[in-house]
């Protein structure tokens, strides 16, 4: 009789080689556009060792990004930075009234 491990893994992020969430998707997307601009340059004439090295070097430095994007941000992903940048510098208050305000 055959023994099935049970998913504890519940409302955990997917987790792929160090990869995380939605992660994964943009690495597949960029992968699929290089094959997309691979396929490109080899039908407009391009030698295929200039193709190849071009190739190289742009998924080199998209695995490079997303791995970095990934470890910085985690989980949730570029909405911390996105957020970051609604955030104002500083906040100025003229009077204390909306701090005494909050117990009541």
């Amino acid at each position: 009789m055959p023994v099935y491990q049970i998913n504890k893994g519940i409302n955990k992020p997917i987790e792929f080689k160090g990869l995380k969430a939605q992660y994964i998707g943009y690495l597949a997307g960029g992968l699929v556009s290089l094959l997309i601009l691979f396929a490109v340059m080899y039908i407009s004439g391009m030698p295929v060792y200039i193709c190849f090295l071009t190739i190289t070097a742009l998924g080199i430095g998209l695995f490079y990004q997303v791995y970095r994007l990934s470890h910085k941000y985690g989980r949730y992903g570029l909405m911390k930075r996105t957020a970051l940048r609604y955030m104002p510098g500083y906040l100025k208050f003229n009077s204390r009234k909306l701090f005494t305000r909050l117990k009541k």
